[in-house]
């Protein structure tokens, strides 16, 4: 029986900028949720619709996502063929 032997891809390591963009993307994020968050319910009286919880949660999962492209993100090997093919 012949052996089978898989190559498992290889992760990408994300360079600087991808890195500093990231960071940038952190910052206004933290920065904005602040705002949002201290600004909410001034001056109100009784309950207050929690109005920045939406843009938060969507917001952190956008953060997510960027943080997993950043740092999680694999080779595709099937790349290279796709160009060669789409080339032709």
């Amino acid at each position: 029986m012949p052996k089978i032997q898989l190559q498992m891809t290889k992760r990408i390591q994300p360079n600087g900028k991808q890195k500093m963009m990231f960071l940038v993307h952190f910052i206004i994020f933290a920065i904005a949720c602040l705002v949002m968050w201290t600004q909410y319910d001034k001056g109100a009286t009784g309950w207050a619709y929690p109005w920045p919880a939406w843009i938060t949660a969507a917001w952190s999962l956008a953060l997510l996502g960027h943080g997993c492209i950043v740092f999680r993100s694999y080779e595709d090997k099937a790349y290279d063929e796709y160009t060669r093919q789409t080339q032709n």
